[in-house]
């Protein structure tokens, strides 16, 4: 990974390795669940790459996702926390995380009890884990879908809380602005008096200017006649 990524370059890779991931399980649990031991023991009949070594194959490479996902989330760890939202954004991956983790755990598990019961019964009792894995690989199906649900639920959640952010920074802004408007208006009133006060001095240096006029005229006129 580079060495100066954005919190939205980490974030789009820890999704992007989390679908990966999920998509890988639940071929994984899948495999798991149908992997069969050869019933023959004749060399040339065996494949050369049986269900066994496609799934340990398979969980090296989940092992390396999860690994590149966890070194992700913890250089998600060390960006600067800017609100409740990236707080329940970097939970939500770590939980992710843990579930996907817990999830290969499992079928790894549920994969090893089913190696060990195929070599205690060995193939006469073969017939018997079919309904099993059957039944299992629903169950797995099913708790994979209530696995997806509930990320998309949180990321809406996760969405729903970045909003509110925004609607209330904005909320914030457009008060400060109403508070400049109001400053603004509380001003105008001293600028309309100061203006009419202007106004009246012209209008009686005006009144003045022609009394003054009219006298002088009056005078010449009296002057002339005279």
């Amino acid at each position: 990974m580079a060495a100066a990524l954005s919190y939205e370059d980490l974030r789009k890779q820890a999704r992007q390795l989390e679908n990966e991931i999920d998509l890988k399980l639940v071929a994984f649990s899948k495999l798991g669940a149908g992997i069969k031991s050869p019933v023959s023991s004749n060399a040339d009949t065996v494949p050369l790459l049986s269900g066994e070594d496609t799934f340990e194959t398979m969980s090296l490479e989940i092992e390396d996702l999860l690994s590149r996902l966890t070194q992700v989330n913890e250089r998600l760890s060390e960006q600067p926390v800017s609100g409740a939202a990236m707080l329940h954004t970097l939970q939500r991956h770590r939980e992710i995380l843990a579930d996907l983790a817990r999830e290969y755990r499992k079928t790894n598990s549920l994969r090893e009890i089913q190696r060990q019961r195929e070599d205690l019964l060995g193939n006469s009792e073969s017939f018997r884990t079919d309904g099993v894995n059957n039944r299992r690989d629903i169950y797995l199906k099913e708790n994979q879908h209530i696995h997806n649900s509930d990320r998309l639920v949180n990321e809406q959640i996760s969405i729903a809380m970045e909003t509110r952010e925004h609607l209330t920074s904005q909320r914030q802004s457009l008060k400060r602005l109403q508070t400049r408007f109001n400053d603004i208006s509380n001003r105008y009133p001293l600028i309309n008096s100061l203006i009419q006060r202007i106004n009246l001095r012209k209008r009686r240096d005006s009144i003045i200017l022609g009394l003054v006029i009219s006298l002088c005229t009056i005078l010449l006129l009296i002057y002339t006649f005279s």
